[in-house]
């Protein structure tokens, strides 16, 4: 491998996963910051939340997928790419997902779309990691 070849290989493998990498680093330290302070009501409901995505009537998957539909419609990124994320750990196809993301926009409109954009980085980049790995 000549030292170009190798240095275009290394700056790929660089960038391969930095947006899913710096999400789960920034989630994961800020989580641990606001669970130090022992906040009764966060814990409480940072707990529904976790268990309201566990297997019921509707499996995990399909709850995902109506997370991340409804984190669409209501624009917020943070949420989007965590469910993303669970969507991609339950094995949604990447089909599944461009199908989602139409629902959130017929669902949301027009202003979903930079939320889809945005999305459909985050998903290829996941999808590219699988496909590396």
């Amino acid at each position: 491998m000549t030292g170009l070849s190798a240095l275009i290989l290394v700056n790929n493998n660089f960038n391969m996963g930095n947006l899913v990498n710096e999400f789960n680093e920034y989630r994961t330290k800020m989580n641990k910051v606001i669970l130090s302070k022992n906040n009764l009501v966060i814990k409480r409901l940072w707990n529904l939340d976790t268990n309201t995505y566990e297997d019921g009537v509707l499996d995990k998957k399909t709850k995902e997928m109506l997370g991340l539909v409804a984190s669409m419609v209501l624009r917020c990124d943070d949420c989007i790419k965590y469910h993303l994320g669970k969507c991609y750990e339950l094995e949604v196809s990447t089909d599944q997902m461009y199908e989602l993301f139409a629902v959130a926009n017929i669902v949301g409109g027009t202003i979903v779309v930079p939320h889809t954009r945005r999305a459909a980085e985050y998903w290829e980049e996941l999808a590219g990691e699988k496909i590396a790995g």
